[in-house]
């Protein structure tokens, strides 16, 4: 399946919604978002659905309520395929792609760090991150400022403990492909790269 990927108009959208960020900007350039952001990217995430099961796209609209800044609309359009933990969003900056857990249940958090703790199970991890790594992502997380209780301050992977979620993602700008037809081979490759990251929380996160 192709796609014509994701227009470079999507990018100037974003980045004239940042220098305006109201109502009036947005009923104005609706049709925009509509076309160049919207559309191409129900169809980048239809194209990817076999591999990496459906995408959500999330509502540009931000919850206001009980935030300080009331601009109403995101600056981004993010798409979550929730059954394989990936991510991929556009915004004026460009393309992003990632994957992993943003936030950990006290239970899935417990689970991590038992298998941190693990002399299989920790190694594995440490493994895949530094897989990752080198592929060009980069993970990170909420990070406590010291180790977690009940573990020792010298523990061989100190730092793996420490997080409290853990995500890998690259910002990869616009790149040339990003408005063509390989956007779908090109970033379906790069989100197969997170996965030694993504299957380990999948299986011990939980």
């Amino acid at each position: 399946m192709s796609t014509a990927g994701i227009p470079f108009a999507a990018l100037d959208f974003y980045e004239e919604l940042e220098a305006d960020n109201s109502k009036a900007f947005w009923t104005a350039h609706k049709a925009v978002y509509d076309e160049s952001v919207k559309a191409p990217m129900l169809a980048l995430t239809a194209a990817l659905e076999p591999e990496f099961g459906p995408a959500k796209l999330f509502r540009p609209y931000r919850d206001v309520r009980f935030a300080k800044d009331k601009t109403p609309y995101k600056t981004h359009q993010g798409a979550w395929f929730g059954e394989t933990d990936r991510y991929l969003q556009i915004s004026a900056a460009g393309l992003l792609l990632g994957g992993g857990r943003w936030q950990l249940s006290p239970e899935q958090l417990a689970g991590f760090r038992r298998a941190v703790d693990d002399e299989r199970h920790g190694p594995a991890l440490e493994k895949a991150v530094a897989t990752v790594r080198r592929a060009g992502f980069d993970v990170n997380g909420d990070l406590m400022t010291r180790v977690p209780s009940g573990f020792a301050k010298d523990h061989p992977r100190a730092e793996l403990l420490k997080y409290r979620s853990m995500t890998a993602g690259a910002d990869l700008g616009a790149p040339d492909w990003l408005c063509t037809p390989d956007a779908v081979d090109e970033i379906g490759a790069r989100l197969r790269k997170v996965g030694p990251v993504v299957e380990w929380l999948a299986v011990h996160a939980v």
